[in-house]
């Protein structure tokens, strides 16, 4: 395009030339072309569309507009063309005014066209990727960069941030998605490709197309937090209607595969192998799903088309009843052996009931079919009714097999099943009175509820049922009556037998086997046709619960023994007494007195509790045969349960107090105290150690012999021996002392008890070693070594030696601990400390006066001899 310039000479002044006629007039002629052919170029720039769907030719567009007003612009700025407009300006003419105008929309355009490319093309590489960028991932990654950067063209261009040229790009954009879509997903090579791989390229298609929108939206609320005045309020139909469309598609088409995959060849094909071994079975399925799936294959139309939707709706219409066909028929197939059933539904009617609810449900497809027109007249119409047809007949062969298999079977066992005994047993024919030796069980077989079950649903299937059947189940209520009520008595009687110790069943030998001769008829003699169940669960009950009663007295007494029983056994023998005012502990002989008092004391309560139990058993003689004699042959063994359990709990009642009173021994507790004395000419206890050891040896044998007083009693009774004399003068009194005495528990921790008394005693006497070094104290021959010393009148010297050496054994026994607490004795040093401290205050004392008196000896002596001197002067 270039402007035509006028052919006069323009040299001179604007003003000169603008007052010449025939320039004007020239320069006219040429602004009129100019005016025609800017307006021309205008009309046909404006009238230019983008030349494809794509967002790539909004692109191209606006740079061709671009192109083609820059030209012109750019012409407009020469010099010669704007001198030549300035002319016809000085020369106010009138075309002036209209060749302005169309400068200025050239202007306007021109700006608008440079504005639009400098914006757009920060779009073009986006746009690139997305109209031929490789694989799903890149698109995935355009579409918000993309989405983002139309954001900022909206925010920033002044002529892209109008809906009237921002919604036809989007609607490029959306265009453009779709394509690659319908690209990516061709159904004339889809179902040809390994499933895998086609179900992969669909759903990255539907995943694209779903990202597109939600990309959109996303966007749209970051505008709108952007603080732009104008939102991204476009019309979502135009925008999303295709490729929404094109996702469901793409949804169905995965829903497709779901089903090829899935539930035909991953679940049915590896089910039916187990089932049959005949490969042309497994052949056959193969065949029909390709059959299924040829209708996918051949497609006349384009399904992402939306004026093809009906089409679509039909091929895929076929397509679920066709599948639905062939599943039922491999469902059918595969579960033939172990029919699924509804919940509480039996095993035979509910393989029935499910095979009418398969057959039902290819039955309502077929009827579908025929509501299409001529659609079953087709090939593969024909194909599918002819499947329908077989899994028919196998379903209806089925239910007749399985109908006439429990029909039989019931006309054959029932009358079996009836004639069982209400109860079955492990009872022998020997006469038996351990408490588990008879066990009885319910004897209703559950193959009969079973039929009644069955027999009651094959009726609502509108199957006949045995005469025989059905008067059973009309019988239900009073069968399960009859089982419940069978069921909570043996319950009872299994309780009770449980409750019931060896002893207590001997006991109660001809109550238990008055039941179990009752019990033994519903293991005989009753069957389920019997007339007299009711009668003899009603005689079960009462005597168990005579029987229930018995033992719960029995057990009441029985309590009350064991309580007493209990105190005995829990009785402390050896109850210490307690520190005296100001923590001094009582003496060894006081300690013994004090737990020998205690123990008299606490036994008379345990004899007084061991006398009562008699009158106790007394009272169950009295319960269980009506008499009150303490000596019932029918108590014997009872008598004699008892007896060892006294024995038992003295047993550990003995054992216990030895086992306290030993860990008392050795715990670093003082309970008494001994003394340490001087007994010239030895350091020793007292109490001696033998005397502390005999004390101890006393309280284990009055431990042990408190079992005296515990009487024995007569042989099968529960009276007390009376007092026996053997010989004349001699009484002998049975008690349990003689066998408790003997038990080697006792017997072990009496040994214990001692030998750590012993060798406790002999640690103390240890100790007293320290003390002994002091024994030339008290061991000395004072009275030898005083004359020795007045004989040999020694130096002052030697007589200090022995005065610091009895000074210094004073003063140090003052210094030592003067209480050793070891175990269970506290030792009292202070008497021996104060017989040593005496011993050598008295040596001090004496040899004091010794050298006292040799030193007066010595002065008088000095005396006279001065007297001497004086006179012999």
């Amino acid at each position: 395009l270039k402007l035509e310039m006028p052919a006069i000479n323009l040299d001179g002044e604007v003003a000169v030339l603008a007052t010449v006629p025939e320039v004007v007039q020239s320069l006219k002629s040429c602004a009129v072309t100019w005016q025609k052919l800017i307006s021309r170029v205008l009309e046909e720039e404006l009238k230019k569309v983008p030349q494809g769907n794509g967002a790539l030719a909004e692109i191209d567009l606006w740079r061709e507009k671009n192109a083609a007003l820059s030209a012109l612009t750019e012409q407009i700025k020469l010099p010669e063309v704007q001198k030549v407009l300035e002319i016809l300006q000085e020369a106010e003419s009138e075309f002036t005014g209209d060749l302005q105008i169309v400068l200025s929309d050239l202007t306007k355009h021109h700006m608008e066209a440079q504005d639009n490319v400098k914006f757009l093309s920060t779009l073009e590489r986006h746009l690139k990727n997305l109209s031929a960028g490789p694989g799903a991932d890149v698109l995935s990654s355009t579409i918000p960069s993309l989405l983002n950067a139309l954001r900022m063209v909206w925010i920033m261009s002044r002529h892209y941030n109008k809906d009237e040229l921002m919604v036809p790009l989007l609607e490029r954009i959306s265009w453009e998605i779709s394509a690659r879509a319908r690209q990516v997903v061709d159904l004339q090579t889809l179902f040809r490709q390994d499933i895998a791989a086609a179900k992969m390229k669909v759903t990255e298609a539907k995943a694209t197309l779903e990202h597109w929108k939600k990309c959109y939206f996303n966007t749209c609320i970051q505008v709108e937090e952007s603080g732009s005045e104008r939102y991204w309020k476009f019309d979502v139909k135009r925008l999303f209607e295709k490729t929404d469309y094109m996702a469901s598609i793409c949804q169905e088409l995965l829903d497709v595969f779901q089903v090829v995959t899935e539930e035909l060849y991953n679940i049915f094909i590896p089910e039916l192998t187990t089932v049959t071994e005949n490969p042309k079975v497994i052949a056959e399925l193969r065949r029909e799903v390709n059959i299924i799936m040829s209708p996918m294959e051949d497609l006349t139309f384009d399904p992402f088309s939306m004026e093809s939707a009906h089409d679509w709706a039909l091929v895929m219409e076929e397509f679920r009843e066709d599948v639905m066909v062939e599943i039922i028929k491999q469902i059918f197939v595969q579960n033939l052996k172990a029919p699924p059933v509804y919940k509480n539904h039996p095993r035979v009617a509910g393989a029935i009931s499910w095979c009418r609810s398969l057959f039902r449900r290819i039955q309502h497809a077929i009827v579908r079919f025929q509501e299409v027109e001529d659609l079953l007249a087709t090939e593969r119409g024909k194909e599918v009714k002819q499947i329908y047809l077989q899994v028919a007949k196998k379903m209806k062969e089925y239910e007749d097999q399985k109908y006439c298999q429990w029909r039989e079977r019931t006309e054959h066992m029932l009358p079996l099943l009836l004639k069982d005994t209400l109860l079955a047993s492990s009872a022998t024919e020997e006469p038996v009175t351990t408490r588990k030796s008879i066990c009885f069980t319910l004897n209703f077989s559950p193959e009969i509820q079973e039929i009644i079950i069955e027999t009651k649903y094959m009726e609502q299937l509108g199957l006949p049922v045995p005469e025989m059947a059905r008067y059973v189940a009309l019988q239900e209520d009073k069968y399960l009556r009859y089982t419940s009520k069978l069921k909570t008595m043996l319950a009872r009687y299994h309780k009770l037998m449980e409750m019931m110790n060896e002893a207590e069943t001997k006991l109660l030998d001809d109550y238990v086997q008055e039941l179990w001769r009752i019990l033994k008829a519903g293991h005989k003699r009753l069957t389920w046709k019997s007339v007299g169940i009711g009668e003899f669960i009603v005689q079960c009950t009462q005597t168990i619960g005579k029987l229930e009663l018995l033992v719960h007295q029995i057990h009441n007494i029985s309590e009350d023994i064991s309580n007493k029983l209990r105190s005995i056994e829990s009785t402390n023998l050896f109850k210490f007494p307690h520190s005296k005012k100001g923590g001094k502990l009582p003496g060894a002989k006081e300690f013994f007195d004090d737990v020998k008092c205690e123990q008299v004391k606490d036994v008379e309560h345990m004899v007084r509790k061991y006398s009562a139990i008699p009158q106790l058993l007394i009272e169950v003689e009295g319960r269980v045969t009506n008499t009150k004699s303490g000596k019932s042959p029918k108590l014997a063994s009872y008598y004699a349960y008892w007896e060892h359990r006294i024995y038992q709990v003295l047993t550990q009642l003995i054992v216990k107090n030895l086992q306290a009173f030993n860990a008392a021994v050795l715990a670093n507790v003082p309970l008494f105290q001994i003394e340490a004395v001087l007994s010239v000419p030895e350091v020793t206890l007292q109490p001696n150690a033998s005397e502390i050891e005999k004390m101890t040896l006393q309280a284990i044998q009055d431990c042990v012999g408190v079992t005296k007083r515990f009487v024995r009693w007569m042989h099968g009774s529960c009276i007390e021996c009376p007092p026996q004399h053997v010989k004349e003068g001699e009484v002998v009194t049975f008690s349990f002392y003689s066998d408790v005495s003997q038990s080697p528990l006792i017997a072990e921790q009496a040994v214990l008890i001692t030998q750590n008394v012993h060798e406790l005693l002999a640690s103390l006497d240890t100790g007293l070693n320290q003390w002994r070094r002091y024994d030339p104290v008290w061991k000395s021959d004072k009275g030898a070594v005083l004359e020795r010393l007045a004989a040999e009148k020694p130096a002052c010297v030697i007589f200090e030696e022995h005065l610091q050496f009895y000074m210094k054994v004073a003063q140090e026994v003052t210094q030592r601990t003067l209480i050793k607490d070891e175990q269970f004795i506290r030792l009292q040093l202070a008497p021996l400390a104060s017989a040593v401290q005496e011993n050598a205050k008295s040596w001090v004392m004496s040899l004091g006066k010794l050298l006292n008196e040799l030193a007066r000896e010595e002065l008088f002596r000095l005396q006279d001899e001065i007297q001497v001197g004086v006179l012999s002067l």
